[in-house]
Formats: structure tokens, sequence, C-alpha cells
């Protein structure tokens, strides 16, 4: 076995019942025992046993007979719950754990309805018989209830119910059809925003009839995309209420993972809080789960530090801009941000490679029977986990090699839904994904989840988690820390994960940098009148009202504001993005399309020479067009991978505002400057290494010639003099981890002030700035164009860094970890970092500033 420093082993019992003991997965993960000293920890969940209840009497016949059908002829106690609020014309916020049946909770009612409203034959109760929408954050998700929904209508010889999934991918023809039959209608934001809701005199047979609108993995609407979420569902609801007189549907939200369900569902829907219902008792059967954080071995000799291609003094916090550290159809997904070449110090004995621990471990868990599902951070992870799994089963049981798949986004949408389809039937036994499966997309009876890395938030992790021992059955979850301080620190502090509260939901669907947009497409839908101010934020809505008039946007008359461009409004608002075009990734030889990557990750990924994987087979990119966004690929057997080196830099454009302190100091340079205004931030990828696989030994090194990708958008800024690192005591060398740390801890603390999300932010710090001529810490918007969250903690400022001095003064941690300083999505490792050097900054910088502090000036006190 590989040497090095073992964890020590910690093993408790969530609930106070006898231990369950380790059964034989548990035997296959430790390899007999051989692999013990890796658990750092190991959590023991107690089954939970079905609490069943009666459907409602007023269940339809024919949809009881479905559920017979279907094995459901009684309900779990969440089900009846929520189905009769729903029948009773309630919201709801549904947030029990993944697979306890949710759906059935909201189908039920909604089929009831539906077929109630059917009886009776005259045709004007056909044109107005009931209806009901399904709104799921990715097209995937909505084809997997599509079918699952199917299968239920069959079992109930429910074939007069028309239902189908629609989207952007929806032919003019099958829509017309669905316009004038649909009963049920499943699809996804981007298709209300720029198509149903534009074009809703065409749907208004559709829409008068609308009684349910269901939306699934609620947890998902949050940040920025969470506030256009909103306003686009309350723009339907306006629609609807204009088409059935008054009357809004009933709405429901559905979640397995939510801090707080009611408020989450009342703010995404625009409801007062008292007007849902929450449901969050579970009823459904759970089998034992048993969770072990597991951290690779020491590798037995040292490792070369990679060259570095970060500007001196820069560190910054990837956002949005360009590049993602997660790969799902809400962002589009980029490369591994591990394969960033940064200044970063390199371990003199590094730990093993997660991805190459979760290989062995997913080649042995699949030899012993398991079914299981293995997230990683990013595509290339998940194409080089099922890969090398392959490899490793060809050796000891050949037979299962074809049993191992990567799930991930960029395939096309057949090549997805057979993935799905294989992983339902039992012939793919082993699936690598991304976070593309994170959501409710019905795959059960799987053994075993690998989590390969920190998925970002507690969320996410239980969310994947509940993957694992679906159905009532026994389930094994395994988290792989990576080489990297917050993973570490995670293997460490199993309090940081169990018992700990899931984040908040964050999104603001008053913000005017969003609201704008959607006022706009909603008076090109019908003119905004003064009784819909409500629903779009009150006195905000109105102010952002008078200011598009102002700009000549909108027009005001007596009946409302009215939209007076020839040019469709929602087509100005782009609810995930930046709205650039995805690059297609062609085979040269024969024109077939492979997939597509986004264009933010383009560059990284799919550059001339890069290694681009697919469906387990390697390709090398021949040549990357970026003005016509493709990248011709050829397919080749080559022993190595790429990794992309790229810069980042920021400058400040323009500054709105700005404060010196201290002010009343005339012709002496102020300590503290702080600004706000418009900045690019600059990213370039200008080469890459070769290295082999698996190994890692460096081959070579190409440059490359790529544009400049620029992100424009809104910072805030705060800048310090030489004298103010002298008083907090920062050498040279220190203020580089000091300020990194500072901005990371600054960014982890502006979503509590400013209601926004952390994905919604960067930051970049650096010891001497071009512009500033000082040691300054960025904060901007991840947006382009930005999104106010910067100009908000400019206003409050003292208050923001009043926070966050306090909060990383206040963790118990020696050097610094996810709850103070350490950050899920840091482009440098989470290197350098000085928490107490950051503690020492923020103290001197408030008491410039603000003056002495006092404990009771320390907002958590």
């Amino acid at each position: 076995m590989t040497s090095g420093t073992a964890c020590a082993c910690t093993e408790r019992t969530t609930d106070n019942g006898e231990m369950p003991r380790l059964d034989e997965l548990v035997d296959a993960l430790t390899a007999g025992g051989r692999r013990t000293d890796r658990m750092c920890h190991v959590e023991h969940r107690a089954a939970r046993p079905a609490q069943h209840s009666a459907w409602p009497q007023w269940v339809h016949p024919a949809v009881r007979q479905a559920l017979t059908v279907r094995g459901a002829s009684s309900a779990w106690t969440h089900q009846a719950t929520a189905a009769q609020a729903i029948h009773d014309g309630h919201h709801v916020a549904l947030a029990t754990s993944t697979g306890s049946g949710k759906s059935l909770a909201f189908w039920v009612p909604a089929l009831t309805s539906i077929m109630s409203t059917r009886s009776g034959g005259s045709i004007s109760r056909h044109r107005d018989r009931a209806t009901a929408l399904y709104l799921a954050p990715t097209k995937a998700l909505a084809h997997d209830q599509l079918a699952a929904l199917q299968k239920l209508l069959s079992a109930g010889g429910l074939d007069s119910v028309r239902v189908d999934a629609v989207d952007g991918d929806t032919s003019f023809d099958e829509r017309r059809w669905v316009q004038a039959h649909g009963d049920i209608i499943l699809t996804n934001p981007d298709f209300l925003h720029y198509a149903l809701l534009p074009g809703h005199e065409r749907w208004s047979r559709f829409l008068r009839g609308l009684e349910f609108l269901i939306i699934d993995e609620g947890h998902t609407y949050r940040g920025v995309f969470g506030a256009h979420v909103s306003l686009i569902v309350r723009r339907l609801q306006r629609l609807v209420a204009h088409y059935r007189g008054g009357r809004m549907p009933v709405v429901v939200v559905a979640s397995a993972t939510s801090a707080h369900p009611q408020q989450s569902a009342a703010r995404l829907i625009g409801v007062s809080e008292d007007e849902v219902v929450a449901v969050t008792e579970d009823g459904s059967p759970s089998g034992r789960q048993t969770i072990v954080l597991w951290q690779p071995p020491q590798r037995e000799s040292g490792f070369t530090q990679a060259p570095s291609d970060v500007v001196p003094g820069v560190v910054d916090e990837l956002t949005g801009g360009w590049d993602h550290s997660v790969d799902d159809d809400l962002t589009g997904g980029a490369d591994d941000l591990s394969g960033v070449i940064t200044d970063a110090p390199v371990p003199s004995q590094p730990r093993r490679p997660a991805t190459a621990e979760a290989v062995d471990l997913l080649a042995d868990l699949t030899a012993h029977g398991a079914r299981t599902l293995a997230f990683t951070r990013s595509r290339r992870a998940a194409e080089y986990l099922a890969v090398h799994t392959r490899d490793e089963l060809l050796m000891s049981v050949p037979q299962l090699a074809d049993s191992v798949a990567a799930y991930r986004g960029g395939f096309l949408p057949e090549e997805r839904r057979a993935l799905e389809a294989g992983v339902r039937s039992g012939s793919i036994r082993a699936l690598a994904s991304t976070n593309a499966l994170e959501m409710g997309i019905d795959i059960s009876g799987l053994d075993v989840v690998l989590i390969v890395g920190w998925p970002g938030t507690r969320m996410s992790l239980w969310q994947q988690a509940g993957r694992a021992g679906r159905a009532g059955s026994d389930g094994l979850v395994v988290f792989i820390a990576r080489e990297d301080p917050l993973d570490t620190y995670v293997v460490s502090h199993p309090e940081a994960i169990f018992g700990a509260p899931l984040e908040a939901t964050v999104f603001d669907p008053t913000n005017p940098y969003v609201l704008g947009g959607h006022l706009c497409a909603a008076a090109a839908e019908l003119p905004v009148t003064e009784a819909d101010l409500t629903l779009f934020g009150g006195c905000r809505a109105r102010e952002v009202l008078d200011q598009l008039v102002d700009r000549g946007t909108l027009r005001r008359r007596p009946r409302g504001w009215y939209w007076v461009h020839d040019e469709p409004a929602a087509q100005f608002t782009s609810i995930r993005g930046d709205g650039q075009h995805v690059v297609q990734v062609v085979e040269r030889s024969t024109g077939r399309l492979l997939g597509t990557v986004d264009a933010g990750a383009a560059d990284g990924q799919v550059h001339d020479g890069a290694v681009y994987t697919h469906g387990g087979s390697t390709f090398v990119v021949a040549h990357y067009d970026v003005d016509n966004h493709v990248a011709l690929v050829d397919q080749e057997v080559v022993a190595y991978s790429t990794w992309s080196r790229d810069v980042t830099s920021i400058e400040i454009v323009s500054t709105a505002s700005e404060r010196v302190v201290p002010a009343e100091v005339a012709g002496d340079p102020a300590l503290v400057e702080w600004g706000f205004g418009q900045v690019n931030v600059h990213g370039q990828v200008t080469g890459f290494t070769r290295r082999r696989v698996p190994s890692g030994e460096v081959l070579g090194h190409e440059s490359l010639d790529l544009p400049v990708r620029t992100l424009p958008t809104a910072a805030v800024w705060w800048s310090v003099s030489t004298a103010v690192l002298e008083r907090a005591g920062l050498a040279v060398e220190e203020v580089p981890g000091a300020l990194h740390a500072a901005e990371h801890a600054a960014i982890g603390l502006l979503p509590l002030l400013v209601t926004c999300d952390r994905w919604d932010l960067g930051g970049v710090s650096t010891a001497i700035h071009p512009d500033t001529e000082r040691a300054t810490v960025f904060v901007y918007d991840a947006l382009p164009g930005g999104a106010g969250f910067a100009e908000q903690g400019f206003a409050r400022g003292r208050e923001w860094l009043l926070a966050t001095r306090d909060a990383v003064a206040r963790c118990q941690c020696v050097d610094g970890c996810p709850s103070c300083v350490q950050s899920p999505k840091c482009g440098n490792g989470n290197s350098p970092l000085s928490k107490e050097g950051a503690i020492r900054l923020l103290t001197v910088l408030l008491e410039v500033d603000v003056g002495e502090l006092s404990p009771a000036d320390a907002p958590f006190a």
C-alpha cells in the first residue's frame, strides 16, 4: 500500500441506534482493509421506515388505477399531505429527499383536475379544460419527467391526456399541435422567456386553463439566474391572470435540498410566506447510508513545481465571466481548474490525485457488482475517470469494461438519453458524471456515489449523495478529497458537513439590473399597469419603470407602460449569462458533430493541439476556428493530456464613486481609497502543457495566440497605502497572502448584505495594481455590465468589511478554512493565503476607516 500520513479515522452513528456494520461494499472500498487508513471519518445514517397514508378520496378513478398499476396504491405521508394542499388551492413548497416520490404528489392533483374538466364532452368544456405546466432548469430533466409521466398515464389508460416536452429543439409543427391540444407541457425557463411568453396569444388556449405551475429543483434558482427565473414566473402568472379573469395558478416548488423552502418558494413566485404551505416531513423509506470522508495517500517521491504563467502578485477567484469550475446545463461548464498552471507552491510530497484514486475505487466497486455514480468537478475529469476505469477492468474483469461510461454537458441529446437509459437498465454499472446528473433525473438502484472533490456547497453535496441507496435500499457515499486546502479541511473537520445547515437559496428579483429587462419584456407582452407593480417589486419596480421611460425604452400612457420598439424585448435579456455561442466540436474526416463546448471555456479546452475526450475516445484538435465557433478534431490514440495556461488581469475603465480616508488630510496620500465603477476583467489562454498520463510527467510546453477575452462589468475596490501595510505588520512577502485571504472572505460575506450568491461574484487581489499604484482588492459582478452587487458593496463598505473581519477572526481554525478564507472556486488553488495577515490588515483598515473597534460594533456580536 502507498505509504504516507494516514488520517485519524473517526466513526459515529447519526442516530442513537445500534451501529450498522460496514458491509461488503465498504470491504470492496477498503480493498479488504488495505486502504482503511485513507478513511478520515465514517458517518452512519440509520434506515428510515416508510410512513403510509391513503390517497385522498377526490383522486380520479383512472388516476387511482394508474397509481395501483405502478405500485403506489397507497401514498407516503408527505405525498398525501402535499397533494391535498395542492387540491385545496394552496401554493406548496415540497422539500423531501431525492427519490421520495415528489412527482406523484403534484401529478395526482393535476391529473385529477385535468380528467375532471374533460368529462362532460361539450365543446366549451373541452376548450376550457384544466392544463398544467412543469418547469425544469434543464431540457434533460424535462424529458426525464416526460418519460416517467407517460408511464403513469399508460398504466391508467389515460392516453387521452396529451403531454409533451417543448423547448428550443421542438419544431414549429409540433409546437402548433401542443398549442391546440396539449394538457401538460414540460419545458424550461429559457423557452418561457424567449418563446412562450412573447408569443402568448398562440398559447392562449393553454394559458386560459392553466391551473398548476410546477417548478422542479427549486434550489437551483439562486443568484442572478434565480432572479431571472423569478421574474419569468411572475410574467407568466400575470398572463395567466389576464386569460383567466384574474385567477392565478397553484404553484408547487419542489426540491430535495433547501435551507428555507417556504421562504425561498414565496420569493420565487412573488407571494407572502403565509400563502405557501411547506411540506418537509419525509414519509418515504430510506435504507441505511454510510458516508465516508476519504483522503488519498501521499505519493512516495517529490514533485517538481510547475512553471508559472500567472502575473506575479495577482490572484483571482474565477467566475462566470469566461470560466466555471462546474459543468452543467445551467452554466455550460468548463475545464478542470486544476489544469491551470499557477504560481502556487507544490508540496514536496503531494498526495495522489483524487481522480486517480477514484479510478481504483470505481474499478474495485464495479468488479464487486456495485452500481456506482461518480461525480467529478469537470468534463475532463469525467472522461478521464471513465477511460481509466475501463482500462483497469480490462485487466481484471474484462466483461465489465463496457459497462463504464462518462456523462457530461456537451454531449448530444440522444447520447445523454441513451446513457440515462443504460443506467436504468443496468447495462451501465459505473457512470462518471459532472454535476449535470445532480438534479432529479430518475436514476434509481444505485449502490454507491463517489464525490470526487468538494462540489462547492453542502447543498450540492447532499444532492449528489442522495443518489445512493434510493428506493429504500442501503447506500454508500464516499467523498474523495482533492489536494486542496478546502478539501483537506472538510475531511478533517466532519462537523463542516454533518449537522451544518444548508446554504440559503439567495436571489433578489427586485435587482434593478435584472428587473429592467423583464419589465420591458412584460410590457411587450401586455402593457404594465399600476396593478402589476406589486407583483414586480412595488416601489422598486416603479423607479425602474421611470428610468426606462426617461431612456426612451418604454412609453408611459394612461393605461400603463408600453414597449415601443420593433425588436423582441425578451432578446435583450440573457437569463443564463452573456449569450455567447457554443463551439461545435466536429470530426474533420467525417464531418460528424461530436458535441459542444461553452464559448467561455472553449479557449482552454479545444485550442489547437488540445486533447479532447469524447465517449472514451481521444481526439486532437487540428484547428480551432475562433471566429466561426468550430473546433476540427482528428481521432488519435495518445498517451498524454493537455492543460491550458492563462493569465488574468483587471483594469479600471471609469470611476463612478470614490471615497478616500482620511478625507481631511489635504496634500497627504490617503491611507485607504474606496472606488466603484466600470472595469474590464481580461483573461487569455496563452499556451498549454502536454503531460504524460497517468504519471503527470511534463512532455513539453507550447504557446498559443488566442484573443484576450474581456468581461466588462462593475466592481468595488479598496486600496491601501504602504503605511497601512506597515501598521498591520505585514512584510512584503506576506502581502499577497493577506490580500488574497481578505478577498476570499469579503466575497463570502457580501451575499449576507446584498442578497446575491457567491457564484455571482469574482475577485482579484494584487500587491500593486497599475491603476491604483497600491495594494488593492477588487470584487466584481460576474455578469456583463454588472448586476448591482458591487455597487451595494461600495455603499455598505464599512459594514461589509466589519462583518468580514469579524467572521475571519471568530473562526476557530488556525490557518484558514472554507468557513473563513478558503474559496471553492479559487483559480489559484487557495494559495497563497494568510488568515492571520488578513485579520491584521482588516483590523488596521477598519481602525483607520471607522475608528477604534469595540465589541458592540461587531455585527455578529
